[in-house]
């Protein structure tokens, strides 16, 4: 199954609620993927439920920690930088492989006026390479930076790391989501979606993560604390 761009598959670009963009791709998914696929996918994601992974995430009121990373050109952006300018909202993704995190840097490419109107910076963060990232910008026709968290070094720190179970790396491997190729790594190992708005001192001040990849918050939620 091809995720094309939002773009791609309508000369517009989709403005409707994150919510209805994912629910319709779960959809897609339930109608083509097998069900014994669909409840390996289930099962991991209760499994990281039950760890209460999105419950140990870096919370609101903690510093966040200093990173330097390389975007999808190569070029170095370090956080302290983007904090000099204003707060700051990171996304952090599994990669261009995933359909949901494709929704959701496509609908935060729309609202990147928003989020300079209100004087702030937006970068995605995913285990991806440089050349991925670079794919993935460009596909997608995205106007904000995306970094390389090589090891998942910066994702570590944020709390946000797990090893892929082996029956679901399986499924993977059998759909060609080759990690080790994507990521650059033979770890498997993915951060669980997250969302931060960072105040320009590097204090937390939005912090949303859910174990279930399916699921993101919406664009809306995140501009509100821009505001504040």
């Amino acid at each position: 199954m091809k995720w094309r761009s939002l773009e791609e598959s309508n000369p517009q670009a989709d403005a409707r609620p994150l919510r209805e963009i994912l629910a319709e791709r779960k959809q897609l998914i339930a109608k083509y993927v097998p069900a014994e696929t669909q409840a390996i996918h289930a099962q991991a994601v209760a499994e990281l439920k039950q760890r209460n992974l999105a419950a140990k995430i870096l919370p609101v009121g903690a510093k966040a920690p200093a990173f330097e990373l390389q975007d999808h050109d190569g070029k170095i952006v370090r956080s302290t930088d983007l904090l000099a300018k204003g707060k700051l909202v990171l996304c952090f993704t599994r990669g261009r492989w995933c359909p949901f995190c494709v929704g959701q840097v496509e609908a935060m490419n729309l609202i990147l006026p928003q989020i300079e109107q209100a004087g702030a910076s937006l970068a995605a963060i995913s285990p991806q390479t440089i050349k991925q990232s670079y794919f993935m910008h460009d596909q997608h026709k995205l106007r904000f930076p995306l970094l390389s968290d090589a090891a998942n070094q910066v994702a570590r720190q944020f709390g946000l790391t797990y090893r892929v179970p082996p029956m679901q790396e399986a499924v993977y491997r059998r759909a060609f989501v080759n990690l080790p190729f994507t990521n650059g790594d033979e770890s498997w190992e993915l951060p669980i979606p997250a969302t931060y708005v960072l105040d320009r001192d590097g204090t937390i001040v939005y912090a949303s993560a859910n174990e279930d990849y399916t699921e993101r918050p919406e664009p809306a939620d995140i501009l509100k604390p821009l505001s504040s």
